[in-house]
């Protein structure tokens, strides 16, 4: 019997080339996040047959995972209700999220113990009881183990993943891995599967050794360093930057859990310092400080999924310093709600790869004795496009807290913004200085950028400053 009506994880991929949220994490779980449930608990299992391209949920290519044993966790917990919610799940919507936190379990790890089998119809239908017709018996395969990783994110709008707060979606290849007494089970799919029950509960990293990984994501820059952190003794729920002499809050990326949005050591630098807090908020070694550049092989853009970065270490003597202060609550997802169908994710990622060639000709635009604003597409695909965007102060007087606006046309809208805070009223789009950087001296200058969904031309017009 099959397990999904899927076969392939599909969901959102909110960084197609630059995808930011426009808010940090802060470093300890933010209020209304999900706690874990009492050990163990029993839920429905079901199966998928991998991750998504480029990216499973946790941002993550699949190659790269720590273990191809992994499961999906459910983003709801809406039971009778099988809408879809902006992600991260935030402000009115906290209240609905299931146990994959708003990525905040990604990177960790589940043992799972398979429970008894269905003898009727348990095919997970909005609004039906599981195992119709039928009930739950014990077999031979009750007591198989297998312990996998968190590193996906099941947001369908089914009975399993809405209506079960304790379902798993098992990577299919693993269920004839569960292994009972010192064995692999070898045939409990298909024949013996049927949506099964297992027993599960959230456990440290097995047997581990050596240190995390970290590699860029596509599309990652100097303006846009957005990173995955891998091969974690104990899930992250953090990941902290050095820049302009103090350690700053990385942004999540979406939902992304394991994949930070960072800065580097100097606005707009290619070196970067990080730290890392686990699933308990502990910074992870000790408080250990991992030192790398964009690598080589990326030039300006990386055009890989993923490319490693190789790092060196140092770990602080004393206790390591506060964590920093977040400026803001999380924002919503920048991805609208789904129009798939209902055996989909929420959305597909791009249908094409972005340029990663600039548009030849930058669009100036000023307001004469005041500011000078430079707007360029620095890259497009398919249904949307990236860019950036440069301010000067032309005029005599420092800028105190400034902030731009201009007119996008009709059928554009924002996805996220970096390096400034940027929000759309309609056609009209807002930029406000960032947190970090909010004057900005005579003859200065100030960049950010955007990506959005729509076509990328005609571009931006009517910009006015500060």
């Amino acid at each position: 019997m099959t397990g999904r009506a899927t076969s392939v994880r599909r969901r959102i991929w909110a960084a197609a080339v630059a995808a930011v949220l426009l808010t940090a994490w802060p470093a300890a779980t933010p209020a209304g996040a999900v706690d874990d449930p009492p050990a163990p608990v029993t839920g429905s299992a079901t199966y998928f047959d991998g991750l998504g391209s480029p990216y499973g949920g946790c941002g993550l290519p699949q190659s790269e995972l720590d273990s191809q044993d992994f499961v999906a966790l459910n983003v709801y917990d809406t039971p009778g209700d099988y809408s879809f919610y902006p992600r991260p799940l935030t402000g009115a919507n906290a209240s609905k999220a299931g146990l994959w936190n708003n990525g905040l379990n990604c990177g960790r790890y589940v043992k799972v113990t398979v429970s008894d089998y269905c003898t009727g119809v348990n095919d997970g239908a909005p609004g039906q009881a599981f195992c119709r017709n039928g009930s739950w018996v014990s077999d031979a395969y009750n007591g198989a183990t297998l312990t996998m990783l968190v590193a996906d994110s099941c947001g369908d709008s089914n009975g399993w993943c809405r209506d079960d707060r304790y379902h798993l979606d098992l990577s299919k290849p693993s269920l004839n891995r569960f292994a009972k007494n010192g064995a692999p089970v070898g045939d409990m799919y298909p024949n013996h599967w049927n949506n099964r029950h297992v027993t599960w509960s959230f456990v440290p990293a097995p047997g581990y050794s050596g240190d995390i990984r970290i590699g860029f994501m596509k599309g990652a820059q100097a303006w846009w360093p957005a990173i995955a952190v891998s091969h974690l003794p104990n899930g992250i729920h953090g990941v902290e930057y050095y820049a302009d002499g103090a350690w700053k809050q990385a942004q999540m990326n979406s939902d992304m859990g394991q994949s930070y949005i960072i800065g580097g050591v100097t606005q707009g630098a290619t070196r970067f310092q990080i730290r890392v807090r686990d699933v308990s908020d502990a910074l992870v070694n000790g408080g250990r400080v991992y030192s790398f550049a964009l690598p080589a092989s990326c030039g300006s853009q990386c055009g890989a999924d993923y490319t490693e970065a190789s790092y060196t270490t140092t770990t602080p003597s004393g206790s390591p310093s506060p964590s920093p202060s977040p400026s803001a609550s999380p924002s919503a997802s920048p991805s609208a709600s789904p129009s798939a169908s209902p055996s989909a994710s929420p959305s597909a990622s791009p249908s094409a790869s972005p340029s990663a060639s600039p548009s030849p000709s930058p669009s100036p635009s000023a307001k004469p004795g005041t500011c000078q604003v430079t707007y360029q597409v620095a890259s497009s695909w398919q249904g949307g496009f990236t860019a950036n965007v440069t301010v000067k102060n032309t005029g005599t007087a420092a800028w105190q807290n400034w902030t731009t606006t201009w007119d996008m046309p009709s059928g554009v809208s924002l996805v996220s913004g970096w390096s400034a805070t940027v929000t759309s009223s309609g056609t009209r789009w807002t930029a406000k200085a960032p947190s970090w950087a909010t004057n900005l001296a005579p003859g200065a200058s100030a960049s950010f950028g955007f990506q959005a969904s729509g076509p990328s031309s005609p571009g931006a017009s009517g910009f006015t400053c500060p």
